[in-house]
């Protein structure tokens, strides 16, 4: 059932909002400088005005004490058509707070007491004026009254008003072109997502493991990046789901080989009365093949168990010197069964931390596949030496050699080269890919060198206890 989708869920009106957010806010805070700015920059050009106007009327006071009026003799007249050009309104109080003498009345103050000596701004029945108040001083330096210079405010108001509206209109007109501008960026950006998200869908729904992103960027991005992480993830599922596939295949063949033997055997044998010496070779032939299917499904276990690299193999200090000589004693007697010598070179002191019981199954495999595979009067060399900070273990033979075109998929589960490993030498095909395993779960590198008739050579390398672990995936040497 498909959940309905809300806009705030989609990544891309997220993106718009947050651009349009932001770019909101950006101008709102950009305006509001400027408003205020441009408020103060024209409240400033009109306290200088009424500064000079208050400059002018109080040259124009008559000088006698006690006296305040504007002297006639003066040029009150040129003073009054100069004031009423600036707009400025000027009004003379005494010291009671009684008004002597005015050019305008505009403002229709009321008595003095209710101003303030310098800069205010007052509220009146014609809109709000500028004022600014000062004592009168006559000869003698004592206060005679005050003079009050007030300017109205129309004008100001008015260009701020216009100023705050156009400001305001923007806002919206900005956001929008940003919302547009976002939305055009996010789909550009969001595009590696997109295609990314309808691959993965048509995977899913298609199980086409084969299909790729193969998004096409100049710039090395995230998502670029991000696009080419998932292309090399879905290589690694469909050669993991391949290998699966083969590995299925191959253990379903090599587990049928067997039944079917067996069963051929019990039908042959049921078909009519035997000897006890027919019974006898026939259960003799049933156990080889009921062996040879125990140790397929304890290999198979194994490997399924080595996988798990979710599980951590239970490590602890070794000392690899005294294991692989006791290695080497388990597997004298065998070499010396098939007519072969085995030389050791064992460094002492190696230590190094890993399981034993690994240890000794993937040195055994080694070992006992170059018995298999050297014919008779052949050598066998184990050595193992310190290298730096690694440990490095060879097992050579003078053996038959593996051709080139088989060494790079040795170490697959169930691979034979054939004649020299088949199944008649009672082996299931994962001994490579265990010891692989194993050395990898020690941290470790394996490799082989093999030539036809010149032998083949493993070595492996372990780092010793203590150092810290290199991981690196096996590499296979052709000479």
């Amino acid at each position: 059932m498909n959940r309905i989708r809300r806009p705030w869920q989609n990544l891309r009106f997220r993106v718009v909002a947050w651009y349009g957010l932001l770019a909101g806010l950006s101008m709102l805070v950009s305006d509001g400088f400027i408003y205020f700015e441009y408020r103060q920059t024209l409240f400033g050009q009109v306290d200088r005005a009424l500064e000079v106007s208050a400059i002018q009327a109080l040259k124009n006071l008559d000088d006698e004490v006690d006296r305040l009026e504007f002297d006639p003799r003066r040029n009150t007249p040129v003073l009054a058509s100069l004031l009423n050009e600036a707009g400025v309104e000027i009004y003379l109080f005494g010291k009671n707070g009684v008004l002597k003498e005015s050019f305008g009345d505009s403002l229709r103050l009321p008595p003095y007491g209710g101003l303030q000596v310098g800069f205010t701004t007052v509220d009146s029945p014609n809109g709000r004026w500028r004022v600014f108040t000062t004592d009168v001083l006559n000869s003698d330096g004592r206060s005679s009254g005050w003079l009050v210079v007030a300017r109205s405010l129309r004008q100001v108001d008015a260009t701020l008003s216009h100023l705050f509206r156009r400001h305001l209109l923007g806002v919206p007109i900005l956001i929008g072109m940003v919302g547009l501008g976002g939305l055009f960026l996010s789909n550009r950006a969001l595009k590696p997502i997109t295609q990314i998200t309808r691959t993965m869908k048509q995977v899913r729904n298609s199980g086409d493991l084969t299909q790729r992103i193969d998004y096409q960027s100049t710039t090395d991005d995230e998502l670029a990046r991000l696009a080419t992480l998932f292309d090399a993830m879905l290589d690694s599922l469909e050669r993991t789901f391949e290998q699966q596939k083969r590995f299925m295949a191959d253990a379903s063949h090599e587990l049928r080989t067997p039944l079917t033997t067996l069963k051929g055997l019990l039908q042959v044998t049921l078909r009519q009365p035997r000897d006890p010496d027919t019974y006898r070779e026939t259960l003799q032939t049933i156990e080889l093949e009921v062996d040879r299917l125990a140790r397929l499904s304890s290999d198979l276990l194994l490997l399924s168990r080595l996988e798990e690299h979710h599980q951590e193999l239970p490590l602890e200090p070794v000392d690899l010197s005294d294991l692989l000589v006791a290695i080497s004693a388990q597997i004298q007697p065998l070499a010396e069964l098939q007519q072969l010598s085995l030389s050791t070179h064992i460094a002492p002191d190696l230590h190094l931390l890993g399981s034993p019981d690994h240890l000794i199954r993937l040195f055994l495999n080694l070992l006992d596949n170059a018995v298999k595979h050297t014919p008779p009067h052949g050598a066998l060399a184990l050595r193992a030496a310190a290298d730096n900070d690694r440990i490095q273990v060879t097992v050579s033979d003078t053996g038959i050699g593996i051709p080139a075109d088989h060494l790079p998929h040795l170490f697959e589960r169930f691979y034979r080269v054939e004649k020299s490993r088949s199944r008649g030498r009672g082996g299931t095909g994962l001994g490579l890919a265990i010891a692989q395993e194993i050395v990898h779960r020690h941290h470790g590198v394996i490799s082989v060198r093999s030539a036809p008739g010149q032998g083949t050579t493993f070595t492996v390398c372990f780092p010793q206890q203590g150092s810290r672990p290199r991981l690196s995936s096996p590499t296979r040497e052709v000479p």
